[in-house]
């Protein structure tokens, strides 16, 4: 079995893609903000924070408080973590933090919004897979039958005092909507901090605030799918969240054929989606982040249908025969060389 992963390569170029343009935002007559930087690897992947104005530093501090406190709670691989807790309840109550609380609750929202196609207590398909450790395999029917029974996040019941109870059997992995939180969490620290301008990489999540130095608004490179490493285009956003799904992201090559990471809860297998690549734009990173999974699972048609009667966000989308197709409002402009 081939095994492939272009994870670590993929946010690598779209952070150094996002740092060239802050870099090129400070050049001409006009005045340069103060800047600071810093790097953090933490939710397993490398995450990129840049912080405009004179408590750049100090905020980056605490910024780097608020991400080892969300991957203490929401971490599925660490056994004193909420997510694990809650795990290993065996269908007893567990009270957890008012974040936690807060993020499953969104999390059973959007899932319900989107027809369960996101769904947090898929864990143990995508575990099944061998994504999680990146020790992949082709799980039986049978197996993936039996795990699909205890797939519904319809039944995890939310209670007073921050208490949460999952079903007997039941895992969950806030790992495809957390780090959307915590842009969202990251982007009211800096404002209430009296940033000028921030902007946060969380391993290809984007999330603004503010503007360039210039006065314009940043822009952010879209990743070309048919490579994972280039950049198909650039978009120009406000204080906007720009989060990807595809693919492309993390897959694996078994007797000729692909699998990648983004399983149906209906199937219990990668999605069958003719998208390559999803792109949501909006002013929350939570829906962001989980939304650009579950339309990749809908497919083309019905993402487009989604995204018309939710104007709160707007799309890019790839399909598999590497047509593009944007939301009214969007202009990417593509790069001649991709």
């Amino acid at each position: 079995m081939k095994k492939k992963t272009r994870r670590n390569r993929i946010k690598l170029c779209v952070m150094i893609w996002v740092c060239l343009i802050l870099i090129t935002a400070g050049c001409g007559s006009t005045p340069v903000m103060e800047k600071e930087t810093a790097e953090i690897f933490a939710m397993d992947t490398i995450m990129n924070l840049t912080v405009y104005g004179e408590s750049a530093q100090e905020l980056l501090t605490e910024a780097r408080q608020l991400v080892q406190k969300y991957e203490g709670l929401f971490s599925v691989n660490t056994r004193t973590s909420d997510v694990a807790k809650l795990n290993q309840a065996a269908g007893s109550a567990v009270q957890v933090s008012p974040e936690t609380y807060e993020l499953i609750q969104k999390s059973i929202e959007i899932s319900k919004e989107t027809e369960g196609l996101f769904d947090i207590s898929i864990y143990p398909l995508v575990r099944a897979w061998g994504f999680t450790k990146e020790e992949y395999r082709v799980p039986e029917p049978e197996e993936l039958g039996r795990l699909l029974e205890k797939v519904d996040a319809s039944k995890i019941r939310l209670e007073p005092d921050n208490r949460v109870t999952l079903p007997e059997g039941m895992e969950i992995d806030l790992g495809g909507i957390a780090k959307g939180y915590l842009s969202q969490k990251l982007m009211e620290l800096f404002r209430e901090g009296g940033a000028q301008a921030a902007v946060v990489s969380l391993g290809g999540n984007v999330q603004t605030f503010g503007k360039k130095p210039d006065g314009t608004p940043f822009m952010v490179g879209i990743t070309d799918p048919s490579d994972g490493s280039s950049v198909l285009g650039t978009i120009q956003v406000g204080e906007k969240a720009v989060i990807t799904s595809g693919s492309y992201q993390r897959y694996f090559e078994k007797d000729g054929k692909v699998y990648h990471h983004i399983i149906d809860k209906r199937t219990g297998a990668p999605a069958q989606s003719d998208l390559t690549s999803v792109t949501v734009i909006g002013e929350d990173g939570v829906a962001a982040d989980s939304l650009a999974t579950a339309l990749f699972v809908m497919g083309k048609e019905r993402a487009v249908q989604f995204a018309a009667s939710h104007p709160e966000i707007q799309l890019v989308l790839v399909d598999t025969k590497s047509q593009i197709w944007t939301s009214e409002g969007i202009e990417m402009e593509e790069n001649s060389e991709s």
